[in-house]
């Protein structure tokens, strides 16, 4: 049996040109899949045979949510931490050296446990990419070890190597971008697909960045950047500049940040989870928006600053606090995150794409925002096989 009938769709997320709107909907429609990819689209009335129906009885579908900015290797929790802030201490991302000593202690079956059941968790709840960073090793071997690991769970892997100076290194933080950019990188790129750097006060500062980013492209990898997160700073314009896929965060913007990432081809990937999680302001995507900037949603999914790896739950965030509608968050959790790792295959409901969907226990897309914290997800379709 190689082919499956979706049928019986009330409404069909496809973000596709030939559907209504900007989620490019089609109603009482069908999707056929032959192994892991879509074979067909259309209307209910015309579907071809399938060596097997499934009916969703009206429900909703959607692509799988591309989930373009996640930390999932990691040992230990920062709950501490995260009560300090609820009881009013700023987030500062000093925190990540806490769960680099947990990481650096922990065993390879440990990190690939913890890595494994937070990519399950995912996966339930919608997210069929997603995006893995290294990041809590931050020297040679165990940043390997994170991106090997990561390998195991996705494709889409980054070496965060520049996620903060670590502590054996805070005297000459130049020393250790040399060692991100020598040894590190030509020990990790067979592991990695992408470059990112968390330029940030407290973390690289502009030229430290620069030099990291331009290691990573001249080694083949693309380019990703954490940037403007916990104030103004260069990292957008810098994202830009270098032609990254995303510049992440993207929370602090002046105009000319704004105008830099509607020229260009670089996506803001908005994490609203951090904002909640931190108390901190909330990226004003309706501004990204109207200037005509691709936007994503990502989890952040970390164990110190957004402790989550719910899309649904970030997209009723960014309907609620960051000023979008209802479309605009379900299509940049999804073809808006698969612009992020620049695929054309995911995030999308058409021939020739990857057999990624989701089935709603709802009638429409809106309920996503619309019943917060409910789980939605009823049936999971990843390369062609339900879960």
């Amino acid at each position: 049996m190689t082919s499956m009938l979706i049928d019986n769709i009330g409404e069909l997320v496809t973000n596709d040109e030939g559907g209504d709107g900007p989620l490019g909907l089609r109603r009482r429609a069908a999707v056929l899949v032959d192994r892991d990819r879509i074979a067909w689209v259309g209307a209910s009335f015309h579907a071809p045979a399938a060596d097997r129906r499934i009916d969703v009885g009206g429900a909703a579908v959607l692509p799988g949510f591309v989930d373009s900015h996640a930390h999932l290797v990691f040992a230990g929790d920062r709950a501490a931490e995260f009560a300090a802030r609820m009881a009013g201490e700023p987030y500062t991302g000093g925190g990540i050296r806490t769960t680099v000593g947990a990481t650096r202690s922990a065993t390879d079956d440990e990190l690939r446990g913890a890595t494994g059941r937070l990519v399950t968790e995912a996966l339930r709840q919608g997210t069929t990419t997603i995006e893995i960073k290294s990041g809590y090793g931050l020297t040679v071997e165990d940043e390997v070890r994170s991106l090997r690991i990561a390998r195991e769970f996705t494709e889409e892997t980054t070496l965060l190597g520049a996620h903060v100076v670590p502590a054996e290194h805070a005297d000459n933080p130049w020393r250790y971008v040399s060692m991100v950019c020598g040894p590190m990188l030509a020990a990790a790129k067979p592991y990695a697909k992408w470059m990112d750097v968390f330029c940030e006060r407290g973390a690289f500062d502009e030229d430290q960045a620069r030099t990291i980013l331009n290691a990573g492209r001249d080694a083949g990898l693309g380019l990703r950047l954490h940037g403007n997160q916990l104030g103004p700073g260069p990292g957008v314009r810098l994202g830009v500049e270098m032609g990254a896929a995303s510049v992440d965060h993207c929370t602090h913007l002046d105009d000319s940040d704004v105008e830099a990432l509607a020229g260009s081809d670089t996506v803001a990937t908005l994490l609203p989870g951090a904002e909640f999680s931190t108390r901190s302001p909330y990226p004003d995507a309706r501004r990204l928006l109207d200037a005509g900037v691709t936007v994503a949603l990502a989890t952040d999914c970390n164990p110190g600053s957004s402790y989550t790896s719910s899309m649904p739950f970030c997209i009723a965030l960014a309907v609620r606090e960051m000023g979008m509608t209802p479309a605009e968050a379900v299509r940049a959790a999804t073809a808006g995150g698969a612009r992020a790792l620049r695929r054309g295959d995911v995030g999308v409901v058409r021939a020739g794409g990857r057999a990624d969907l989701i089935v709603l226990d709802a009638p429409s897309h809106l309920h996503l925002a619309y019943r917060p914290g409910v789980p939605l997800v009823s049936n999971v379709l990843h390369d062609g096989v339900l879960q």
